[in-house]
């Protein structure tokens, strides 16, 4: 597989990221949802996540953001080369595209992390104020300091525990709960696909010697 291929579905994959990032951000109160194609289940839901991937946090406060986005910084440098070497290498196509798309989804949302507070007015719930870019007010953090823009929400079941259910009865249940972004979803994708085809490359590299040394013992 060629580097300019790779090259090619990276900036794809960032492009329909950013793209939708750029359209909630920009088009949505924080807080606001929509349902798509009427269904309940299909939501575009604003919010901003200012830790890890699925609504996940790494600690409070700058500190804590700020290692997470270096962490990120870091990753998508030595991501970078671990790509060009699988290339060198000659990597099934397979692994190079999964590596592609984990690679797309960090950079995604290491994008959100290092300029979105720059460029950006704050999203506020309370006010319903749709943010701008590029305000004459400024952006609402510093480099390094922006939050992660989510918007895909899945309730497919929403409903009350029953009565009877030790610990959780009564309780409200929703799956799938956690908000999450096109960026994650890459990300979800390429590591998934890795387990699957490493799995299949394992087994193969397994097997072709075994029936090599076999043959030539007939």
């Amino acid at each position: 597989m060629k580097g300019k291929n790779v090259v090619l579905i990276i900036l794809m994959l960032l492009l329909v990221d950013q793209s939708i990032k750029f359209y909630v951000k920009t088009n949505f109160y924080y807080g606001q949802e929509y349902l798509v194609f009427g269904l309940d289940w299909f939501r575009l839901h604003f919010l901003e996540n200012p830790g890890m991937a699925w609504g996940w946090k790494f600690g409070d406060g700058y500190i804590a953001k700020l290692i997470l986005v270096l962490f990120r910084f870091f990753a998508v440098i030595w991501g970078a080369f671990y790509i060009k070497k699988m290339l060198s290498k000659n990597y099934s196509k397979a692994i190079i595209i999964c590596s592609a798309f984990i690679y797309a989804g960090a950079l995604g949302n290491l994008i959100d992390g290092a300029f979105y507070g720059l460029i950006f007015e704050k999203s506020d719930l309370t006010l319903k104020n749709i943010a701008e870019i590029f305000s004459s007010g400024g952006g609402y953090s510093g480099f390094l300091n922006g939050n992660v823009v989510d918007m895909w929400y899945f309730p497919i079941v929403n409903t009350t525990l029953p009565e009877w259910l030790p610990f959780w009865n009564g309780q409200q249940f929703t799956f799938f709960d956690p908000v999450f972004n096109t960026a994650d979803i890459w990300i979800t994708t390429g590591v998934g696909g890795l387990l699957i085809f490493q799995k299949n490359n394992h087994n193969k590299n397994e097997w072709i010697p075994k029936f090599r040394k076999f043959y030539n013992k007939k």
